[in-house]
């Protein structure tokens, strides 16, 4: 891997994990200190790679280097020293005897102890999904930025707030014990939900960004996931919704950014391996009496595995979706809900479902009614595809609300 490449990959990999371990010793509050370290760390090793060449070890010298100028920013800085908790004041006077850890199972437990205090109900959902990105996944402002399809100074105020309220209420950060993964755990998995959505639903034309923002929320699921303590049924139900989700990714859009509806997919590129993790993790989730919209969803997304256009297939899916409507109503569950009714009852029935919907302001239930009303009312058909596209705020999906008009058009 070339230098250029190698620095923003590493930055990605290991700037999440020191940052942790440093937050997790020093505490929330002194969370700036630990991103300039590690933001110095890196500095450190754009300047001597370039002249010098990148080490055997390149991991392992920014450890070392971690290490070092941590140990360096306590022996100078005695008034901050008297802010640390008494043991690591203890540590820091006696210098010679400091050592940051940064193992494996360190940086692990360090993670998941960050999980739990980001996703704290004291802080906006949004400001949690954007502190993930950045504390937990390593996402630089301007990426996050573009992810929301807003500017940095947004993002910044974003992430100054939430760090501000942590520090107010000053949130430890430790390893959760079973109270309190039982009473934040479901906050933990919205966050990473919407972290998985921001990336699997997102309207930026990044491909590269949105397929990392993937990666990440699934890789601090299979943290929780790999812990016994929160190894839970519903950890795996998301999990399993993830794979299946990501199984198809690749297909569905065009290398231009044009959606690829899931009839024109090609199935013979969707990933298999994927697929089948997907249906582990689901056979997982089985267990306990707790049943969750991650579980719902997950069959949802692993019928929709199965290309074959069958009754029993939308017979299941449309099942899946009346008991998630019963358990956490939303609109647009309910929406999407309309496509598999129209397969078991046929157009007419979901017509008079989805138009009791009146979800006016929104252009995916113009897309729906155009999509229901085609061969059966044309002319009413393309009137709904026309307000879509006026409702439409992505390039891409006002490129296939006007593929159906044109189609419509003849």
């Amino acid at each position: 891997m070339e230098q250029h490449e190698l620095i923003p990959n590493l930055f990605r990999n290991e700037y999440r994990k020191i940052v942790c371990v440093l937050c997790r010793l020093f505490g929330i509050a002194h969370v700036e200190t630990a991103e300039d370290i590690v933001s110095d760390t890196f500095l450190a090793a754009t300047e001597i790679w370039s002249a010098r060449g990148v080490p055997e070890n390149p991991t392992a010298w920014l450890y070392t280097v971690a290490k070092n100028k941590t140990k360096n920013y306590l022996k100078r800085d005695s008034l901050f020293q008297q802010k640390l908790s008494p043991e690591l004041q203890y540590q820091a006077e006696k210098m010679e005897e400091f050592e940051l850890d940064l193992s494996i199972k360190n940086i692990g437990d360090s993670q998941l102890a960050m999980i739990f205090t980001i996703c704290n109900p004291q802080i906006s959902t949004e400001s949690q999904v954007a502190l993930a990105l950045n504390l937990l996944c390593g996402f630089g402002i301007q990426e996050i930025a573009d992810a929301y399809l807003t500017n940095k100074e947004v993002i910044y105020k974003r992430l100054k707030r939430a760090k501000d309220r942590l520090k107010a209420v000053n949130m430890k950060i430790e390893q959760p014990g079973l109270t309190e993964i039982s009473l934040r755990m479901d906050t933990v998995l919205t966050t990473l939900y919407l972290l998985f959505s921001e990336g699997y639903y997102s309207t930026a034309q990044n491909t590269t960004l949105r397929k990392d923002f993937c990666a990440e929320a699934m890789r601090l699921v299979y943290l929780l996931a790999d812990q016994e303590t929160t190894n839970l049924p519903e950890v795996n139900a998301l999990l399993s919704l993830m794979c299946f989700h990501v199984s198809r990714f690749d297909t569905r859009a065009t290398p231009e950014g044009e959606a690829i509806l899931y009839g024109d997919q090609d199935e013979s590129l969707w990933n298999q391996e994927l697929i089948a993790q997907g249906k582990y993790y689901l056979g997982l989730s089985a267990s306990g009496s707790r049943l969750t919209k991650y579980h719902l969803e997950a069959g949802i997304a692993y019928w929709h595995t199965h290309k074959a256009d069958t009754t029993e297939k939308w017979q299941q899916i449309l099942q899946l979706y009346n008991n998630l409507l019963v358990l956490e109503y939303s609109p647009i569950v309910a929406l999407n809900r309309m496509f598999a009714l129209a397969k078991v009852e046929g157009k007419v029935t979901a017509i008079a479902e989805a138009e009791k919907l009146k979800l006016t302001g929104n252009h995916f239930y113009y897309s729906l009614l155009g999509n229901l009303y085609t061969d059966v009312d044309d002319a009413l058909a393309l009137q709904h595809y026309k307000q879509a596209l006026l409702l439409a705020s992505s390039d891409a999906d006002q490129l296939i609300i006007s593929r159906h008009i044109r189609h419509l058009n003849g």
